[in-house]
């Protein structure tokens, strides 16, 4: 399975975007970090190094995940994706817990912060950039429904908060409240480990073949059985790799059909279901009535 043209481009699009905005702010954020010695503005250097790091493995991983599927690998090249999911969870999880060591430090050993409104100026830059980022994601997962994409967002939703608590932290400290710059850098800390943790059950669940949610698996059933001729449906299962679903399902045909007629209407299930989720592959079996009768009994 491919993805189709306008869903390549738009992941394409993500990703460069993503690693574009993440070198402009690691740039300005290491030189407001020297210049002011701020902890909360180094936890926010080490976020953007980070997201430096997961957005190139983001971009590696959806070129490969784009690639169609081969003889070795037939259901696509999609978990790709999860796996750089799973490699931003340990990415982030890191920082959290640099951030934490530096704000316990800065706690022990309190010092004034330098520059902090030059500092604040690159916060602002920051929340901007990482705005119209968002923004983009949105639309991308939106069509294509990309777990390397979200990923990617839900850290840079993390960055919002960060970002914004940096900047409170920097007013403050410009006024000579220079303890609260530590705390907000542990707040923030145990803000990205949360995130990390939340990407990693996402990811894991996409390897471990997690099935669709039940109201989807539900209304799946429903439309192959309003097909006309089905006279009911079972054994569904459901997978997720990549942005693609693989739907598999029985169907309960009257016996007397013949193969060519009970295969027009298994076509005409797959489609209803594929109309309704465009990400799904269905893949449909045919059980004769008197079969799944004599099974139940």
């Amino acid at each position: 399975m491919t993805s189709s043209p306008e869903h390549a481009r738009l992941l394409r699009l993500a990703t460069r975007a993503s690693v574009g905005v993440a070198c402009v702010l690691i740039i300005t954020k290491a030189i407001a970090w020297w210049l002011s010695g701020s902890v909360s503005m180094l936890a926010g250097l080490t976020d953007s190094l980070l997201d430096g790091v997961t957005s190139l493995l983001n971009l590696l991983a959806v070129h490969y995940a784009l690639r169609p599927a081969d003889d070795d690998h037939r259901y696509g090249h999609g978990k790709a994706e999860s796996l750089s999911g799973m490699a931003q969870a340990l990415f982030i999880a890191g920082s959290a817990v640099l951030i934490a060591f530096q704000a316990f430090a800065r706690l022990q050993h309190p010092e004034p912060v330098g520059a902090p409104w030059l500092s604040i100026a690159v916060i602002l830059l920051s929340l901007a950039l990482t705005v119209a980022l968002l923004i983009l994601q949105h639309r991308v997962i939106r069509e294509t429904g990309s777990n390397a994409v979200r990923a990617d967002s839900l850290h840079y939703r993390s960055d919002l908060l960060l970002n914004g608590s940096i900047l409170v932290a920097l007013v403050l400290a410009g006024f000579g409240f220079h303890q609260v710059d530590a705390w907000f850098g542990l707040g923030i800390a145990a803000y990205i480990l949360w995130s990390a943790i939340q990407i990693a059950r996402e990811s894991f669940a996409v390897l471990m073949d997690e099935e669709l949610p039940a109201n989807v698996s539900q209304h799946m059933l429903e439309l192959a059985c309003s097909v006309p001729g089905v006279l009911g449906a079972h054994d569904l299962r459901t997978r997720i790799s990549g942005s693609h679903w693989f739907v598999q399902l029985h169907l309960e045909l009257p016996g007397e059909l013949t193969l060519t007629v009970a295969h027009g209407i298994s076509d005409q299930a797959a489609d209803a279901i594929h109309q309704a989720y465009p990400r799904a592959e269905v893949l449909v079996h045919a059980d004769p009535q008197e079969v799944v009768t004599d099974a139940k009994a």
